[in-house]
């Protein structure tokens, strides 16, 4: 890029900031939201309101070296039958804590590694929920896939319990890669079960690819994008590699002298958007691609694009709830966090109350920065009538806002009566810019690299 020295000037190659998939970030929340808050949230829910349910199964057959989730490996069914038990004990709680006729306008069963279950398991889980959440109309229901941990009565369990939405995690393709990462998945593999899916009337594929990993090139990212591209996902999201092994152990596993500079990150990144515009995606904030003809991108055209902790999306439900250990749910009133550790989870739903371990109230201008830098992330501006409208501040105070987070960007962002921009030549620095508009004081531990 022709931007890169100004990039660097401005410390692209040096911040590590929150990729904002919530705000405040999760580092932030506190043990003063526990079970007796998250339920009064819930209750507090509109009858016959349409919300959005994740589900997280934190078990994998193995435990990838660059993955910083919290998962755990399990090498028997023992563990996840029994966790099933807990989801579906989780699901009776919340359930009873909301209002009759709540709906369902998005599941996402996430994980670790859900396709870790038994058809058996699946429709069991599936119909538990189905009898307390059923879907509303148009409802979404998507699943993360290990093409490693799938098969066909798999897929079909999946199928007949109503996903219409797969995601495959890719990473990379090279086997070298695969190696050093600690998740080899060929690409017959993988293609394999992107046929099987498509078969079984699955209609939208996901897929994700990582730069920024090992012994990764520019010819070798290119590669992997070029098989990926021949599988014709529907949407993808290019994250770059955050290498943190004071946070995620397994990855002390991973060579850090063979991982590719900050200049060569941007490289990378670049390599693999060129290749994804080229072949007709549309570019979807700052690191997601989508067929023209996908909800995503056409929430994107018309505005209607949201960031959450799965990243972006299209969901506009108010009600985000998390079942499962770690699992985050965000109500009007805030976030609620579940226990992170598996048997304290377990422990607090056998014991009958929800497994709310820490979470944040919303307070001051929690809500109004969130919406400005959801805003940024999503579509690169900020609408300044639209946050005077929502938040009653006036056109003074939210100009002083401005200013003051773009002082550090001089010449690299727009400001004006009509609100504050991200030009395209300054895309990569949108979350340094996001992190501006930040409230909180914020660590260089925990977070990712800039780019």
């Amino acid at each position: 890029m022709e931007n890169v020295t100004q990039l660097s000037r401005l410390g692209l190659f040096d911040a590590r900031v929150p990729r904002y998939t919530s705000y405040p970030t999760a580092p932030h929340f506190g043990t003063g939201v526990g079970p007796e808050a998250f339920g009064e949230w819930l209750s507090a829910v509109p009858s016959g309101a349409a919300i959005s349910l994740y589900l997280h199964v934190p078990f994998c057959r193995r435990l990838c070296w660059f993955c910083a989730c919290r998962t755990q490996g399990t090498a028997t069914a023992e563990p996840v039958g029994a966790y099933v038990e807990t989801l579906k004990a989780e699901l009776a709680l919340v359930a009873d804590l909301l209002p009759p006729g709540v709906r369902l306008q998005r599941l996402h069963w996430g994980g670790g590694t859900p396709t870790l279950m038994t058809p058996a398991q699946i429709a069991d889980l599936a119909g538990a929920i189905a009898a307390r959440l059923p879907f509303a109309p148009g409802a979404e229901f998507s699943v993360e896939i290990d093409p490693n941990e799938i098969d066909e009565d798999r897929i079909a369990a999946l199928a007949a319990a109503g996903m219409n939405r797969a995601s495959i995690g890719v990473q990379d393709f090279d086997p070298l890669i695969q190696k050093v990462i600690g998740r080899e998945q060929s690409w017959e593999v993988t293609r394999t079960a992107a046929f099987a899916l498509r078969a079984a009337g699955i209609a939208s594929l996901n897929a994700d690819i990582l730069f920024g990993l090992p012994h990764q090139t520019r010819a070798r990212m290119t590669d992997s994008v070029q098989k990926l591209l021949d599988l014709s996902p529907d949407r993808v999201a290019l994250y770059g590699y955050a290498h943190v092994p004071w946070m995620a152990r397994r990855q002390a596993l991973i060579p850090s002298d063979s991982l590719p500079r900050p200049e060569e990150r941007l490289e990378l990144f670049e390599t693999a958007r060129r290749l994804f515009l080229w072949d007709g995606y549309d570019e979807i904030g700052i690191d997601h691609f989508a067929r023209p003809d996908d909800g995503l991108a056409r929430a994107a055209r018309e505005g209607r694009l949201r960031r959450n902790f799965q990243g972006y999306t299209d969901d506009t439900a108010e009600v985000l709830v998390g079942l499962g250990a770690s699992a985050i749910s965000r109500l009007p009133q805030g976030y609620a966090q579940n226990a992170p550790a598996t048997s304290a989870y377990v422990a607090a739903i056998r014991a009958g109350r929800p497994a709310t371990h820490r979470g944040h109230a919303f307070a001051g201008e929690d809500l109004m920065r969130a919406r400005m830098i959801e805003a940024l992330m999503c579509d690169f501006r900020i609408d300044a009538a639209e946050i005077r409208s929502r938040f009653g501040i006036g056109e003074l105070a939210l100009m002083r806002i401005f200013r003051e987070a773009g002082r550090a960007f001089e010449g690299w962002v727009e400001i004006g009566p009509a609100g504050f921009a991200i030009p395209p030549r300054a895309r990569p620095l949108t979350r340094m810019i996001a992190r501006a508009f930040d409230a909180y004081e914020l660590s260089k531990a925990g977070h990712s690299p800039a780019i």
